[in-house]
């Protein structure tokens, strides 16, 4: 709330960002009702219901941010300086990161101790203890497919392979984790796979649509999952942006498709992903080769007691930020720098002399 109040004006006043800070409000003096009742049966019934309300009044939080971000850019005629972007991603980040982590408490809470708290399974709330990987990616994968089939007429096939050199017994991958924080990952992944592989691939010239590769491989500290696709690749130039959340290759969508496909459109798909990933410390990192296609890796961390939240913390550091301005770049090409000091910091020795 207090990080809330803090954002450019430009983008503070605007109705959608309004509404979201006074949902926030709200929630805020519902919780703090029970900061001393009585844990009685009664209280705790109550409390796990004013929760569900909460998650419910919070779940178009998403949407409603990027629509208040799509209002400020309207009332700018369509610029925001470098200062303010870098402001707006700093911002948005740290917000559905706790929100990540609220709902998943929320999530967690009202599972355990909700009306059915004995109908579990192998799951502890929210969280599956031997979560299948394959079983996790076949289902995002159909659902994608669905979408794609839907809207195109066709889709590619998907290929798995798993990898654990660990385990002699050729076993299904198996990790302790959230099952739909690893869903919503591999569906925004597939479905921008499934859409460059059949915007890029003349149907007319070929019979069959490249596959979709997918490689689920285990080590000591990750589990990877590689998604592979031969769907043109992207350009460099381009690379560095997917991960913005004012930065979209797709039409922007219209307020009455706020509920058809999820964030489609809006550009939130892999930002949000990865903040999926880094939540329990793993990560989303794409490898790209323009003209050919492009590889999605998803870490997730192989032990689950080094799986800790990872959550932002506000202080007088993030109050500043806001207020920072934008370095200026002392070189005549920042990035062309960036990269030869990369390339010499991990270039063989006998290659230093030439770099």
């Amino acid at each position: 709330m207090k990080e809330i109040a803090l954002l450019p004006d430009h983008l503070l006043n605007t109705r959608s960002v309004s509404q979201v800070s006074s949902w926030y409000v709200q929630s805020f003096e519902e919780v703090l009702e029970f900061e001393k009742a009585e844990p009685t049966h009664g209280n705790l019934e109550k409390f796990c219901s004013t929760l569900v309300h909460i998650r419910n009044r919070h779940s178009d939080v998403v949407q409603t941010m990027a629509q208040g971000v799509i209002e400020m850019k309207e009332h700018q005629s369509g610029s925001v300086d470098c200062g303010m972007e870098s402001s707006i991603q700093y911002f948005l980040d740290r917000l559905y990161m706790s929100r990540i982590s609220i709902r998943m408490l929320i999530n967690q809470h009202t599972i355990l101790f909700g009306q059915f708290p004995n109908e579990q399974g192998r799951h502890i709330g929210c969280l599956d203890p031997a979560c299948q990987i394959s079983s996790v990616v076949r289902d995002a994968y159909e659902n994608a497919r669905f979408l794609c089939d839907q809207y195109y007429l066709i889709s590619p096939e998907l290929e798995i392979i798993e990898h654990n050199p660990l385990d002699k017994g050729n076993n299904p991958i198996r990790t302790v984790y959230v099952p739909s924080h690893l869903y919503h990952m591999l569906f925004e992944l597939f479905k921008n796979s499934m859409r460059a592989v059949v915007e890029n691939n003349d149907q007319d010239k070929c019979e069959k649509l490249p596959p979709i590769k997918v490689l689920i491989a285990e080590g000591k500290e990750d589990i990877c999952v590689k998604i592979s696709d031969q769907g043109g690749g992207i350009p460099r130039s381009q690379s560095d942006q997917l991960f913005k959340y004012m930065y979209s290759t797709a039409p922007q969508p219209s307020k009455s498709d706020l509920h058809t496909v999820p964030l489609a459109g809006y550009g939130y798909g892999l930002p949000l992903s990865r903040l999926y990933a880094r939540y329990f410390h793993g990560d989303i990192v794409l490898l790209t080769c323009e003209g050919y296609g492009t590889d999605a890796i998803i870490y997730l961390k192989a032990l689950s007691d080094e799986a800790n939240e990872l959550l932002p913390i506000f202080n007088k550091t993030s109050s500043k930020f806001y207020r920072a301005t934008v370095p200026t770049g002392d070189w005549s090409n920042q990035s062309s720098d960036m990269n030869a000091r990369q390339m010499n910091a991990s270039a063989p020795k006998r290659y230093n002399d030439i770099l």
